[in-house]
């Protein structure tokens, strides 16, 4: 097969890595990919918010399918674009990918559903949002009900935080993300991902997961796309996860094929549990980045038979077989994410890393420049590696971290902490 991610980063890496693996596998593009990824595959340089572009691209190249990576291009409708060019495409239609586009169409499903998730208001005007804040007190969550890259939540612990959250968001520091806003209760427990696929009838697990989102030691400092990650999730039990498919997935699949968009895709699943229940905290409509880079390890090659037979409406037939351990990444940053940091600062030691099956530095936002890997986003790598158990990971992985020489950027110190 000849096979188009589309994406640059370090999700897209580890899914290009693992999709390599299959025998399936002839020919590997990934636009516009980045420094670690031109390594396994050809990069192309490819506009992925345009549809029409990639249509283009995929039928000139004789691309036999199409993984859309990023929730961009899901949200501008790529996948329907391509579909509509004749192509097999891995993610859900621009109206499925509302799920992840619009907080309050979420909201309205799973309301719709009776799914258990966290009480809310929806708000177009700040004054009123101010209001709702008044009234309820602090702790509260305050979202942007837009797109905005894993940043637009903001957990407010006092009053007056929540207010600067509605200021920031009405006066465009989101962008058209916050032009609108949702404000939930704030939950109480421990949160975890839970990723499934789903070709509109058939859901099938494929993984748990628990992200660290702030950006510094003991979960503190600003929330970020995501400093870390380790899988499985051991709050995430059998029970749990059954209750979780039963109550909160199976129920939102179904009201989404009665409304006529049917999901094909993943799904990524955030959930608060307390006393073993889960509710929704939030859906994605794509691999969690970093948990892909778990994820992938773990699954190795057979995730190209995973998304084909998603995407080819087959998943009936098939199972997810998991390495029977655990895998730990580690983000690196640029210094100052996720405000504004320093670009083209240079990385050293990557060339004496490990690169197998249990070790692995993914690439997230960098390029080569004169021959050396240079640094070009927020989230730069995502040092990844594999144990028996959680501990053993998480060793491997930070003693590759540690021989990274790159002065600009930094990392935490405590991934995995709450399970270890």
């Amino acid at each position: 097969m000849n096979i188009l991610i589309l994406g640059s980063g370090g999700r897209e890496h580890s899914l290009a890595w693992a999709i390599k693996q299959n025998p399936k596998c002839d020919r590997l593009i990934v636009a516009p990919g980045n420094a670690g990824i031109s390594a396994i595959a050809e990069c192309a340089d490819l506009d992925i918010l345009n549809g029409g572009a990639v249509a283009t691209f995929a039928e000139e190249n004789a691309v036999d399918f199409v993984i859309v990576g990023p929730e961009a291009p899901l949200a501008a409708g790529v996948a329907d674009r391509l579909r509509s060019a004749g192509l097999l495409v891995f993610g859900p239609s621009q109206e499925a990918a509302q799920l992840e586009a619009s907080k309050s169409f979420t909201k309205a499903i799973c309301d719709a559903a009776a799914a258990p998730t966290a009480a809310y208001a929806h708000f177009t005007d700040a004054d009123a949002a101010r209001a709702y804040i008044r009234a309820q007190g602090a702790p509260i969550v305050v979202k942007a009900d837009g797109l905005a890259a894993g940043k637009g939540v903001i957990v407010a612990m006092s009053e007056n935080e929540a207010l600067a959250a509605i200021d920031d968001m009405f006066d465009g520091s989101f962008g058209e993300a916050g032009a609108e806003v949702v404000i939930e209760e704030f939950m109480d427990g421990e949160e975890a991902s839970f990723f499934v696929l789903c070709d509109g009838e058939t859901i099938l697990p494929v993984g748990t997961a628990q992200d660290h989102k702030r950006a510094y030691d003991g979960d503190t400092g600003p929330n970020t796309g995501g400093m870390g990650a380790y899988s499985p999730a051991p709050v995430m039990t059998a029970e749990t996860t059954q209750k979780a498919l039963d109550e909160i997935i199976a129920p939102t699949m179904e009201e989404m094929r009665k409304r006529g968009t049917p999901f094909q895709g993943v799904l990524f699943c955030g959930l608060m549990i307390a006393n073993g229940q889960p509710r929704l905290v939030e859906y994605n409509v794509r691999f969690g980045d970093p948990e892909c880079q778990c994820l992938m390890m773990r699954l190795g090659g057979q995730i190209l038979d995973l998304l084909q037979a998603c995407a080819e409406g087959r998943l009936s037939e098939m199972r997810a077989n998991w390495a029977d351990d655990h895998a730990l990444t580690i983000v690196m940053a640029a210094n100052g994410y996720p405000g504004p940091y320093e670009k083209g600062t240079v990385i050293n030691g990557l060339d004496s890393q490990p690169e197998d099956s249990f070790h692995m530095v993914f690439h997230a936002g960098t390029t080569k420049k004169d021959g050396h890997v240079t640094a070009t986003g927020g989230r730069v790598l995502a040092v990844t590696a594999r144990g028996n158990n959680l501990a053993e990971a998480h060793e491997k992985a930070y003693a590759m971290a540690h021989a990274i020489d790159w002065d600009g950027g930094f990392y935490r110190s405590d991934i995995g902490w709450r399970a270890l």
